[in-house]
């Protein structure tokens, strides 16, 4: 479609090139190849009579008309997408919407695997892309709707858009099932001088939450392994001396397939509570009213005890 002599698909190589500030990115973003991408940048700068992205150094910087474009340009195809996306109603039996998810590996592990599950017999042509949200603002990715929903810790979600609480975790420390040391308990001794398996998250590595609790009690334990997510975790715990503080439910998921022992933390640390959250343009949409339902039911089913 054109308008006014610009072909319209060109807002979305606009969109994509402001939002990657890189022709290769992107072009992977919209599945174009580089040459492709160059081509769409090249028109653009014909018509608009700019540049739109220049080069400096080893970055591509928008201009200030570029600048001035992108708020409108993604705020008008936002709205194309909700009106063409609209439906009066949402029939899971029926539909075949495909669903993006950002979630940490720990929410995609208690609670995204029984989702899948009921959305296989309740949905069976939905179809799910779960991304992870270790990087450094998964925020901006809702703001820019470029998924359907976020799952975070409550304390970081965004205040401009919508959420509901899914549920509250603990945590509680993980050993090896043959710990020659451990009995039943820990004692906060035995917890600070046993050597510690942690994580940490994001290119600026941002520390677990248990670990800045630590720290913040003025605290000091041993870590001996820094591991990339909390799947990893228990690989570097079972068989070893190590100890690792994780979330409870995640602690009884890894026991169920792991030689491991769960025991209470000699620390209070205070709980996690994960929310959900949706871009406000999506407020009243049938399709993500279902999939937070999902959730949410999910949640409740799988509660902790």
């Amino acid at each position: 479609m054109h308008f006014r002599r610009l072909d319209l698909n060109l807002l979305v190589a606009l969109d994509a090139l402001l939002t990657d500030r890189s022709i290769t990115q992107a072009g992977r973003r919209l599945h174009l190849t580089q040459s492709a991408m160059s081509g769409a940048l090249a028109r653009l700068r014909e018509f608009f009579g700019d540049e739109i992205l220049v080069q400096v150094g080893r970055r591509m910087v928008p201009t200030p008309l570029a600048t001035s474009l992108e708020r409108p340009v993604h705020e008008l195809l936002l709205q194309i997408r909700t009106t063409l996306e609209s439906r009066p109603g949402f029939d899971p039996a029926k539909a075949d919407r495909h669903f993006r998810l950002m979630m940490s590996d720990f929410v995609s592990t208690v609670l995204l695997t029984e989702v899948i599950r009921r959305a296989e017999k309740l949905a069976p042509n939905v179809t799910f892309e779960v991304i992870s949200n270790n990087m450094d603002d998964p925020v901006e990715t809702l703001e820019r709707a470029d998924v359907d929903l976020l799952i975070m810790p409550v304390d970081y979600v965004s205040k401009n858009h919508p959420y509901e609480v899914l549920f509250e975790d603990r945590y509680v420390c993980i050993v090896s099932a043959d710990h020659p040391e451990v009995g039943d308990a820990l004692t906060l001794e035995q917890y600070l001088a046993l050597g510690h398996v942690g994580v940490h998250f994001g290119t600026q590595r941002a520390p677990s939450l248990d670990q800045w609790f630590v720290s913040r009690s003025g605290l000091d334990r041993r870590v001996d392994v820094t591991a990339m997510n909390f799947a990893s975790i228990p690989q570097f715990v079972v068989g070893t001396k190590r100890i690792a503080t994780v979330f409870g439910r995640l602690a009884r998921s890894f026991a169920r397939q792991l030689p491991l022992r769960i025991l209470p933390a000699p620390l209070d640390i205070p709980p996690i509570v994960e929310a959900v959250q949706w871009h406000k343009a999506f407020e009243a949409d049938p399709g993500t009213l279902w999939m937070r339902n999902l959730l949410k039911q999910a949640a409740f089913d799988v509660q902790e005890g």
